[in-house]
């Protein structure tokens, strides 16, 4: 669905929505002069969020790179309603010939048959048990989960399993399965990060439209910590001259708030992320927007964004360095991260519905 740019839409992140990369077809708005949206009887179309089924053969997806904490993942969507502008995972939408603007806000699979395609991939006989990290690509969260309850679904069969699982979001609905995860997290099978991006409700809305809001996310990490879950705060990304300032009182609150450590991303662009990002700066932020461009490029080699591992959350540079020691100081002042996280376990794996064995 085209969109007029630079056209902000209330609820939604991108203010443009370009043709996907292996779409060899483009479509423009135009004003054809005949303009329905004055007619009552005919009202311009809302972006309405749209729900179809990813008709799933593997649950669990596999990673090898050396600078993500985990090797494998369930991501019970495709596409985020969260609507962060940000969000490094929008490019894969054009691999379903869909745009990674408005229709990776609007267009979201969910995948299907959640917890017999989980039991068929942990009953194999060859399966190894490692921690399994949601969150990773999109959230686990997002409006949607409140319909179809595909993440509940996936934690009810791990702790039947006894797996141990990882999950990070921006949504307070995770407190609906706050005693799924008190019960995990007892056996010491689960954690959660929560992504603290901004404290300003204001920039939060135009960053992250459809997410929870600051004091909410904050809320979120108290109540984890009383449910005896190990909660960590996350900053993601850090914006250069956008929410760069907020650093220290992120840290401030987090802590206050009994987050057991912080940790921080710094801003990427790849792809179509770069493009719809700019527009979005040009949108909201027109005087700052050269100046944040400038400072992204510095970071990565003259480029808006290098894909080196190691390098690519962090950056290079002045301004990287600096970014750096603010949030390891503030951690300090803090007293976060001081005690090595201990890992989940995974001795506690078992196969329930396993045919007994004679040895």
């Amino acid at each position: 669905m085209p969109v007029e740019e630079g056209k902000t839409i209330k609820g939604r992140g991108a203010v443009s929505s370009p043709t996907p990369r292996f779409d060899h077809t483009v479509s423009v708005a135009v004003d054809d002069g005949w303009d329905a949206g004055d007619d009552p009887d005919f009202p311009s179309p809302d972006p309405a969020t749209t729900f179809l089924p990813d008709k799933t053969k593997n649950l669990i997806a596999t990673n090898r790179s050396p600078d993500i904490p985990f090797d494998q993942s369930i991501n019970p969507y495709k596409g985020c309603e969260h609507g962060c502008i940000y969000c490094y995972a929008r490019p894969t939408h054009a691999y379903l010939d869909l745009s990674p603007g408005l229709d990776f806000e609007t267009r979201i699979f969910y995948k299907t048959n959640p917890a017999l395609r989980l039991r068929e991939a942990l009953d194999h006989p060859r399966y190894v048990c490692r921690t399994l990290a949601m969150g990773t690509n999109t959230d686990p969260y997002q409006p949607g989960e409140k319909r179809f309850g595909i993440t509940r679904t996936v934690l009810e069969t791990l702790l039947e399993y006894r797996h141990p699982v990882s999950i990070v979001t921006k949504g307070a609905l995770i407190l609906r399965d706050i005693d799924l995860l008190g019960e995990l997290a007892e056996l010491g099978l689960a954690s959660v990060a929560v992504s603290v991006t901004t404290l300003d409700n204001r920039l939060k809305t135009l960053l992250e439209p459809r997410t929870a809001g600051p004091a909410a996310r904050l809320k979120v990490i108290r109540q984890m910590k009383e449910a005896g879950v190990p909660v960590h705060a996350m900053m993601a990304p850090v914006i250069p001259f956008i929410n760069d300032e907020e650093i220290e009182n992120v840290v401030a609150k987090v802590a206050e708030a009994g987050a057991r450590d912080a940790s921080y991303v710094m801003l990427r662009l790849p792809l179509e992320v770069e493009g719809l990002f700019r527009d979005w700066l040009a949108e909201h932020f027109p005087l700052r927007a050269e100046r944040v461009m400038a400072c992204v490029r510095d970071m990565h080699g003259g480029r808006a964004y290098q894909p080196e591992w190691g390098t690519r959350m962090r950056g290079r540079g002045a301004f990287a360095d600096l970014v750096a020691a603010r949030f390891q100081r503030a951690k300090r002042r803090h007293g976060l991260g001081e005690e090595e996280p201990t890992p989940l376990r995974t001795d506690l794996f078992r196969r329930p519905n396993a045919p007994p064995t004679l040895f």
